[in-house]
């Protein structure tokens, strides 16, 4: 059976076809999960940008729109986790005195920011994320780490120079 009998299957397997065929349909199901039709347009796009980079052959899926709902998902999941870190920022910089707002430009800086390390965080393994969180915001020692996560203490010290290392190449990456 060829891939243009089978039920939902792209008939010629191009993202062009792949495109014209479901990005209307993307689109809808993308402005189900967001209020804004800007915000699921571009999201749509990004879909479709995430598929041009991949190497996979579209001739492959045989679920095109099951595999965009993946790809869309994880977008909407990155974006909705954006927009929680932008609001907290907001809303710690609202609470400054005026003397030591950040100008709009220092805003953005520090947003981006923000963002890459919640990025680098979300990669790291569980318990190394943990380990340096416990670490880093609750000034944890090792051994109360270890105690913590039930681990010992010198695997603390291979979980805090794994999340180490991955701060040290943030400025590089990203």
């Amino acid at each position: 059976m060829s891939d243009s009998t089978v039920p939902g299957a792209l008939p010629s397997g191009s993202l062009q076809t792949l495109y014209r065929e479901h990005h209307g349909w993307l689109l809808g199901w993308l402005r189900q999960k967001l209020s804004g039709a800007e915000q699921a347009s571009d999201l749509a796009q990004d879909t479709f940008l995430r598929l041009m980079a991949q190497r996979q052959p579209l001739e492959a899926l045989r679920t095109p729109r099951a595999y965009l709902t993946t790809v869309a998902h994880g977008l909407l999941v990155n974006y909705w986790r954006r927009q929680d870190l932008e609001r907290a920022w907001l809303e710690a910089l609202a609470s400054l005195p005026e003397p030591l707002a950040a100008s709009p430009e220092e805003q953005a800086l520090a947003l981006e920011a923000l963002q890459a390390v919640d990025a680098m965080l979300a990669r790291l393994p569980a318990r190394v994320r943990e380990a340096f969180l416990l670490s880093q915001l609750d000034g944890l020692k090792y051994a109360e780490i270890a105690l913590r996560l039930g681990v010992s203490e010198r695997m603390v010290k291979k979980y805090m120079a794994q999340a180490m290392l991955q701060c040290l190449l943030l400025d590089v990456r990203d």
